[in-house]
C-alpha cells in the first residue's frame, strides 16, 4: 500500500499535459486515491483539510497582496519611479536597463506579486529601450527576470503560501530571503553594466540633450517620486521585519497604503478601484482553488505512507545529505520546465521539506533554496511565465526567439546565486536568528 501514494505523481502530471486544469488534475488524482487507500473515510479528512485551510490566518494575506499589486498598477508609479531612477543611470552603459531592474527591485519590495510588475514595467520600457537601439535579447531578459524578482525579494505571496506548507514561520522566511534576493538583483545589475561596457551596442549611453535637469532638480524629482513608495515599502516590509506587524497586518497596512498612493498621485477612480477589487477576486480564487486542491493531493500522499517509504528509499540508497540536496534541486529545476509555480510549491514543499530537514538541513534555508529554484522555473521555457507575460506586451520586434535568448544568462546568474546561498548558508539563517533575539 506504501508504493501507492508514489503512483500520484504520474497519474497528475499525466493529466496535466494532457490539458486538464492544474487544480482538478490535483483533486480528481486525491479523491480517487483518497477512496483507493481509506475508504469512505477519506470525506472526513478531506472536510478537515478544507477547514484547516479556510482558517489559516496567514492565507488572508493573499487577497491584500494582490489587491495592492493591482493597485499599484492603476496608481502612475511605474512611470514615476522610472523617471526618479532614470536621471541617474542614463548616463551609464545600459542605464535604461539598470533602471528597469533597480524599478522592478522597488516593485517587487512593494507588492511581491508577479504578473503586475512585468506587464507594467514592459509596457513602459520596451519602447523606450527600442528606440535607442538596445539589444533585444537584453530587453527581454531585463524584463522577464527584474520582473520575476517578487518571488525572491519580500514580501512575496509564494512565501505566504510556502509557510503554513512547510509548517514554518513566514517571517522567518522572509528575514531568510532578503540577502539571496539582494545578491540575485545586485547579480542582475553587475551583469548589465559589464556587458554593455564590454559590447556598447548592447546597451548605448543615452547622450547629454540641452533639456537634461540640473543636479538640484534630479533630487527634487527623485524625493517627489520616491519617498512615497519607500515609505509604503517600509510601512509594509519594515513592519514584518522588525516584528510589529504580522504578514497579514502589514498585507493590510499595505492595501490601504495602495489607495492612498493613487489618491496621492490623482490616479484614484471608482471604476479602477472596481477593476483591481475583480482582478483580486479572480487571482486569489485560483489561488485558493490550487491551495485546497494541493492540500488534498500531499494530505492522501502523506497519510499513505509516502513520506516515509521516500525516507526508506533514501535511506536504501545510502545517499549523501548533500548529494540529496542536489536531487531535490534537480528535480525542482526539471519541473519547472512544465509546471507553475503554485503546483511546484504544492507538491513538492510538503514531500522534499521533511526530508531535507531530516538529512539535518535547517528548513528555512532549505525553503529559500526551493525559491530560487522557482525564480529559474520563471524562465526556463515551454512554460516560462514571465516570457508569457512578457509576449502578451511586447511589440511583434521582438520575437520569442529574442525572448528565449534573453533569458538565458539570469538563469545562470540564479544558478550562481543558488551556489552562493548554498555554500554560505548564514546568507539565510543570520537574519532570523538575529530578529529572534531582538524579540
Amino acid at each position: 500500500m506504501d508504493v501507492l501514494p508514489f503512483l500520484m505523481l504520474p497519474l497528475a502530471f499525466g493529466l496535466m499535459f494532457l490539458g486538464v486544469q492544474v487544480v482538478f488534475s490535483m483533486m480528481i488524482t486525491a479523491v480517487l486515491f483518497g477512496l483507493v487507500i481509506f475508504g469512505d473515510k477519506v470525506v472526513h479528512q478531506f472536510i478537515e483539510k478544507i477547514d484547516d485551510l479556510s482558517s489559516n490566518f496567514v492565507f488572508a494575506a493573499v487577497p491584500l497582496f494582490v489587491f495592492m499589486g493591482s493597485m499599484l498598477e492603476k496608481s502612475g508609479i511605474a512611470d514615476r519611479l522610472f523617471e526618479a531612477i532614470h536621471i541617474w543611470t542614463r548616463r551609464l552603459p545600459g542605464g535604461l536597463a539598470l533602471a528597469t531592474v533597480l524599478m522592478c527591485i522597488i516593485f517587487a519590495a512593494s507588492s511581491g506579486v508577479i504578473g503586475a510588475t512585468e506587464s507594467v514595467v514592459g509596457l513602459l520600457t520596451i519602447p523606450v529601450m527600442l528606440r535607442y537601439g538596445y539589444d533585444k535579447g537584453l530587453i527581454s531578459g531585463t524584463i522577464c527576470a527584474g520582473g520575476s524578482l517578487g518571488t525572491i525579494i519580500p514580501p512575496s505571496v509564494v512565501v505566504v503560501v510556502m509557510g503554513p506548507l512547510a509548517n514554518l514561520s513566514v517571517g522567518d522566511l522572509m528575514y531568510g530571503m532578503v540577502f539571496p534576493g539582494l545578491i540575485m538583483a545586485g547579480l542582475y545589475l553587475a551583469y548589465i553594466l559589464v556587458l554593455c561596457t564590454v559590447r556598447p551596442g548592447n546597451g548605448p549611453r543615452i547622450p547629454p540633450e540641452p533639456g537634461d535637469p540640473g543636479f538640484g532638480e534630479k533630487v527634487w524629482i527623485s524625493v517627489r517620486n520616491l519617498v512615497p513608495p519607500i515609505i509604503m515599502i517600509f510601512a509594509v516590509l519594515g513592519s514584518i521585519l522588525l516584528g510589529w506587524a504580522s504578514p497579514t497586518e502589514a498585507a493590510a497596512i499595505g492595501a490601504l497604503c495602495s489607495v492612498a498612493l493613487t489618491m496621492l498621485y490623482r490616479q484614484f477612480t471608482l471604476r479602477g478601484l472596481y477593476d483591481a477589487l475583480l482582478k483580486t477576486l479572480t487571482v486569489t480564487a485560483m489561488i485558493m482553488a490550487v491551495l485546497l486542491a494541493g492540500t488534498l493531493f500531499t494530505g492522501v500522499f502523506i497519510g499513505g505512507g509516502g513520506i516515509n517509504t521516500a525516507s526508506r528509499l533514501i535511506q536504501t540508497m545510502q545517499l549523501d545529505p548533500w548529494a540529496l540536496l542536489a536531487l531535490m534541486m534537480f528535480i525542482l529545476f526539471i519541473a519547472g520546465f512544465f509546471l507553475d509555480w503554485i503546483s511546484i510549491v504544492l507538491i513538492f514543499v510538503p514531500i522534499f521539506t521533511p526530508l531535507a530537514t531530516q538529512a539535518g538541513f535547517d528548513g528555512v534555508w532549505f525553503c529559500i533554496l526551493f525559491l530560487i529554484m522557482i525564480q529559474t522555473s520563471y524562465l526556463t521555457p515551454p512554460m516560462a511565465p514571465a516570457i508569457f507575460y512578457l509576449r502578451a506586451v511586447a511589440p511583434p520586434a521582438i520575437t520569442i526567439r529574442d525572448m528565449y535568448r534573453g533569458v538565458v544568462p539570469f538563469i545562470a546568474l540564479q544558478v550562481v546565486t543558488l551556489a552562493v546561498t548554498m555554500a554560505w548558508p548564514g546568507l539565510v539563517t543570520w537574519l532570523p536568528s538575529v530578529m529572534l533575539q531582538l524579540r
